[in-house]
């Protein structure tokens, strides 16, 4: 059996395009410490561009993408971008099948997809941090809840199964607690944001949460499924009682309100920009630009952060595909994460940053190999 060789890292509308056009008239400046302008790659090639470029995957990049290729759009008039949000384990196939050129996944290619690849070699850039956040549906709370992992892993096992369990009061004293019942709402799709959500109960509750981690998980028969991050925030948003994991963009877009999650530090910490860099700038990269945020160190991170690449083939089947990718994917890094604290994504550490870009050398067409790492 073939594998696939990983040398590199692993709603939309007006509001989206006024938003786009708003911060391409301002984007000297970045409310991000992390992401410097003075540090960030070039906003893609200054060549002219020409074709169309097609993703697919990862809902959590939605807004960004969208956001980013419609201010794109305004450099390089020639080129036209598509992403599709069908969730990150579709998107994955997608690249796999050849139907798209890039794929947005929020979790490395799984052992078990790796045989479809072919022996391809798939390079990882990551474009956007942000949280997970545990959004709830829950009236008469005099302040926003905190909860601890091995509750959340209850929580979402079922076993804790109205508002008021004692388990839930431990974590919130001086709370008064309803006894509604707790209806969960989760992903109907392969997801890497159920595959991140997952990992973090297996790290932060590994003696309570039994349904291991993967992009699909066997959840309790009750639970109601979305379709999309945007399908679990309306699953939340329309049930009295509802508790979920959604990513903090969709989820502030939703005005849902989510809770304060304790960290490995043992601090809650709520879900922010602020708090998803601060998890990233602990968390460990590896040579091929893959990592996790999840659990990481530190008193200001929060615990469910994570991480999201865009992933392509190093080599592609034409130079101008090529070009066209490296221009794409340089503007994500550059200009682009100018884009994300007002979308309520986190941008990437400045020499993590700095790393993506240097690696789009490595694309190239197969009639004209890219430069070799090794």
């Amino acid at each position: 059996m073939q594998r696939v060789r990983i040398k590199g890292a692993t709603m939309a509308g007006a509001t989206l395009a006024v938003v786009a056009l708003s911060l391409a008239a301002c984007s000297s400046s970045s409310s991000s410490s992390s992401a410097k302008s003075s540090s960030s790659p070039s906003s893609g090639s200054t060549a002219k561009l020409s074709g169309t470029l097609n993703g697919s995957g990862s809902t959590f990049q939605l807004t960004f993408q969208q956001t980013a290729i419609q201010s794109f759009k305004s450099i390089q008039s020639g080129l036209t971008v598509n992403y599709s949000g069908v969730g990150s384990g579709t998107g994955r196939s997608n690249l796999a099948a050849g139907t798209v050129n890039y794929a947005g996944s929020d979790s490395t290619i799984p052992a078990s997809e790796l045989s479809t690849f072919n022996g391809k070699t798939v390079l990882y850039f990551p474009v956007v941090i942000g949280p997970i956040t545990v959004s709830y549906n829950l009236s008469g709370l005099s302040k926003p809840l905190n909860l601890s992992a091995p509750v959340i892993a209850d929580i979402f096992e079922a076993k804790v199964t109205t508002w008021n369990n004692s388990a839930i009061a431990a974590d919130n004293p001086g709370v008064t607690l309803p006894s509604t019942a707790i209806s969960i709402c989760r992903r109907s799709d392969s997801s890497g944001t159920t595959q991140n959500f997952s990992e973090f109960l297996v790290k932060g509750a590994p003696s309570v949460w039994t349904l291991g981690s993967s992009s699909t998980i066997n959840w309790p028969a009750a639970s109601r499924g979305g379709n999309g991050n945007g399908g679990v925030a309306s699953c939340i948003k329309s049930t009295a009682g509802a508790v979920g994991y959604v990513d903090y963009a969709d989820a502030k877009a939703s005005a849902l309100t989510f809770a304060s999650v304790k960290n490995s530090a043992g601090d809650y910490v709520a879900p922010s920009v602020s708090s998803a860099t601060t998890a990233a700038d602990n968390a460990t990269i590896a040579p091929n630009l893959t990592f996790s945020a999840i659990w990481a160190s530190g008193a200001g991170s929060y615990p469910i952060t994570y991480q999201s690449w865009d992933l392509v083939y190093e080599a592609q089947s034409s130079s101008t595909t090529a070009a066209n990718l490296k221009g794409w994917l340089g503007y994500l890094l550059g200009d682009g994460q100018k884009l994300l604290p007002e979308l309520n994504y986190a941008p990437l550490p400045a020499s993590l940053d700095q790393k993506a870009a240097a690696q789009l050398s490595k694309i190239g067409s197969s009639a004209t190999p890219a430069p070799s790492s090794s």
